[in-house]
């Protein structure tokens, strides 16, 4: 049985993707992340760097930092703590942009070339990386 990570839109404190990015730290130091998912661990252009720089953090730190243990809250917390709060305002506007990923930005030729190489172009509701993220990992049929 192959193990995903959490859904792009579970929310820790009200916050969109970072419980996915914590699941992805998670499940690749236990050797239990797919090979497909390695590549954009932290990478500045995907969303965990997105979301890292939102919160004005490093991701290697992040990463040592969910290794040594806690809730997602705590490591929520410590990233408010390490790098910047953010009011319900800045939730609103990350949230916003994270359910929109794909949707005509520079990940659409990633999501387009995906859906290509599944045979779902013609999914007209599969808009946003999240969507392509849940019918990849089975949440979404």
């Amino acid at each position: 049985m192959e193990v995903f990570p959490k859904s792009a839109t579970e929310a820790v404190s009200g916050l969109r993707y970072f419980a996915r990015m914590l699941d992805k730290v998670r499940l690749h130091a236990r050797g239990e992340l797919h090979p497909d998912y390695h590549e954009n661990l932290g990478h500045p252009q995907a969303a965990d760097g997105a979301m890292c720089n939102f919160l004005r953090i490093n991701y290697e730190d992040l990463r040592q930092r969910a290794l040594e243990g806690g809730s997602d809250e705590e490591i929520l917390e410590w990233c408010y703590q390490k790098g910047r709060r953010m009011n319900e305002g800045d939730i609103f506007v990350w949230n916003n942009f994270a359910s929109k990923i794909g949707w005509r930005d520079w990940a659409t030729p990633t999501l387009q070339r995906r859906k290509k190489e599944l045979g779902i172009t013609d999914r007209d509701d599969i808009q946003t990386m999240g969507d392509l993220f849940d019918y990849e990992e089975g949440r979404r049929k």
